[in-house]
């Protein structure tokens, strides 16, 4: 400790106070209690060097961007301690959540916000414009619907999170986030739903049942030039993943996943797969339908949200 004491005080000379006075990090009280860097050390110590530990090669520090210091200064103190060889310490940085009038996010009586309660608004907005659209509006939705709109009320409030990038602060609004234009988690969930409609009737299969993706062309045939687009951009996904491995902003996988969409739509738009002119061009583009729903779901699964085959 007397150690760690004697590094931590030469590093008043590189940090400081907003009156340029020396800032130290403190990591044993004047009575001897132990604060947030002290454990912080700890931590470090026994994630990257002690035999019992994990023996991890990277450390992630999600938290607000307002404990930036804090953790480069931990960091420093680390490395300078010896604890850290070969293994990498990162802090990962996030924004606030605001309310539309841009203050911070809380309740009208100015109290914080509690999750659940903002994920359960979410699903029952989610409920009510899923009620909207049946022939029966004011009847209870049933399980299977009603498991639908929780996929994309939360979903909404995940994708809203995740799509921003992560060092911003951003507006909270349950009107853009569950909106089915733009990029939002209920515009994705469409857009898989309608592949698996469109790959349903090309193959015969009943609007009731779980796909049966089909089997992968031999040959994927270009006739278009929206097939070719989107080509280009689905070869794109290994780049996007390590991509976010690496920078660890995963506003970039909703990017590539609004852009896929997009491209997906253009494709439709342009090239039939029902009406193709040859059972060889069919098989192709039914190909790319199911690559382009295979890369939607893996991307909705890595952000944490299921899709649904049918919206």
């Amino acid at each position: 400790m007397s150690h760690l004491a004697k590094l931590t005080n030469n590093m008043q000379t590189k940090y400081t106070n907003r009156d340029g006075s020396p800032l130290p990090m403190l990591i044993r009280k004047s009575d001897g209690g132990f604060n947030y860097a002290t454990t912080d050390l700890a931590a470090i110590k026994h994630r990257v060097q002690l035999g019992g530990g994990e023996k991890a090669d990277r450390v992630l520090y999600v938290t607000d961007a307002g404990q930036s210091q804090h953790f480069e200064m931990v960091f420093a103190a680390a490395r300078k301690a010896g604890f850290v060889e070969n293994s990498s310490l990162e802090h990962v940085p996030f924004g606030l959540v605001q309310g539309e009038d841009g203050k911070k996010f809380a309740t009208r009586s100015g109290d914080t916000v509690k999750l659940k309660d903002l994920l359960d608004e979410a699903v029952r907005i989610a409920a009510e414009d899923i009620k909207s659209r049946q022939t029966n509006p004011e009847d209870d939705l049933p399980k299977d619907l009603m498991d639908v709109a929780r996929t994309v009320g939360i979903g909404a409030v995940k994708y809203a999170d995740l799509s921003m990038n992560r060092e911003s602060n951003y507006k909270f609004s349950y009107g853009r986030m569950l909106s089915l234009n733009g990029n939002t988690a209920p515009y994705m969930l469409y857009a898989y739903a309608r592949i698996c409609g469109i790959v349903r009737k090309a193959t015969g299969q009943s609007d009731d049942s779980m796909v049966e993706w089909p089997e992968a062309s031999d040959t994927i045939i270009i006739t278009h030039d929206a097939e070719k687009q989107l080509i280009r951009n689905l070869v794109k996904l290994p780049d996007i993943l390590s991509e976010v491995e690496t920078d660890l902003f995963p506003n970039r996988l909703c990017d590539y996943l609004f852009e896929t969409s997009q491209k997906f739509n253009q494709f439709y738009e342009n090239c039939s797969v029902n009406n193709a002119e040859t059972p060889e061009l069919k098989a192709s583009r039914l190909s790319l339908c199911t690559v382009s729903a295979s890369t939607i779901r893996l991307l909705m699964g890595l952000l944490g949200i299921p899709v649904v085959e049918k919206l």
